[in-house]
């Protein structure tokens, strides 16, 4: 299959990437951090969660960071809305979009939502209900596709059918994560010929961990199989609960780099995202976790 020509990144950086950090950080410089990716030129920014401050404590303040960043044309600012009191908060914060989320492993759900996955779905609906109505696109997450910290190897096919009934319930998209990064290329490749009998690749989105050093492998895979959607995370931000002290989600910075050397338009500017990365690294006083913006970083320096 040839690859996609253009492909659009999802910045979780934000959300997903901020909530696993240690080091507190100001509504301020989560405000600056959207800023420097809507003027780098990227298209979807995931800017908080308006979930439980007790549960999520880096999330505190998502209704403020939207309030105060500045909106460019044609980009799309999204919220994690895990109920309907979420999703009334994203709506009045005037989230662009709001993303849902179940998991492929009925033990993870269990631990991580206190419920099964068809109890996750069923919660689900209000919510789709009242997107439809107020006009937001819901986007799904499905957590596990390439394993499970409890129970170990997950089915395809169990992946293929909670894909399919996040696409049946009105979600435009379905983001595939491979949570805890084992995921190798053979095994991406196999997964998205299986979920794809059940939904359309263009309806579907890569979101790799690099616990394992597999994120940048695994997205060429992706992109072979004809997906042109990822989620990817600025400086590497958020590490890996399920395995101390590993990097969690994958890089912006070397997603793009990938892309660009392949010739694939995103839209965003490299050296922007990499200052971006460098900066809020400096503010969390944390390493920057992409090879790619240390390497440009360095360069300039």
């Amino acid at each position: 299959m040839t690859l996609p020509r253009q492909v659009r990144l999802v910045e979780v950086g934000p959300r997903d990437g901020l909530q696993n950090e240690q080091q507190p950080i100001s509504v301020a410089d989560k405000i600056a951090l959207v800023d420097a990716l809507s003027a780098a030129g990227v298209s979807s920014i995931e800017v908080g969660s308006f979930v439980s401050p007790r549960w999520v404590p880096q999330m505190a303040g998502s209704a403020e960071v939207f309030a105060g960043i500045e909106r460019h044309a044609g980009v799309r600012y999204t919220a994690l809305t895990p109920n309907m009191q979420g999703f009334d908060a994203a709506a009045s914060a005037g989230a662009d979009e709001v993303a849902v989320f179940a998991a492929a492993s009925e033990a993870f759900s269990q631990r991580n939502i206190n419920c099964s996955i068809s109890e996750s779905l069923k919660r689900f609906e209000p919510i789709m209900t009242a997107a439809k109505t107020a006009g937001l696109p819901v986007r799904g997450y499905i957590s596990c596709v390439l394993g499970c910290p409890y129970e170990g190897t997950v089915s395809p096919a169990q992946v293929a059918a909670v894909a399919a009934e996040l696409h049946a319930m009105g979600c435009y998209e379905v983001s595939l994560g491979d949570t805890i990064g084992t995921g190798t290329a053979g095994d991406t490749r196999h997964l998205i010929e299986q979920v794809s009998r059940q939904v359309p690749r263009d309806r579907l989105a890569g979101h790799f961990h690099d616990t394992y050093g597999q994120a940048i492998a695994n997205i060429y895979a992706s992109l072979l199989e004809g997906v042109s959607v990822f989620d990817s995370s600025i400086a590497g931000l958020g590490g890996c609960p399920y395995a101390k002290g590993a990097s969690g989600n994958v890089a912006s910075e070397d997603v793009l780099y990938l892309l660009h050397g392949l010739g694939i338009s995103t839209g965003i500017d490299l050296p922007a995202l990499a200052a971006a990365g460098g900066h809020i690294s400096e503010v969390l006083q944390r390493p920057n976790g992409s090879r790619v913006g240390r390497a440009l970083l360095n360069k300039l320096a």
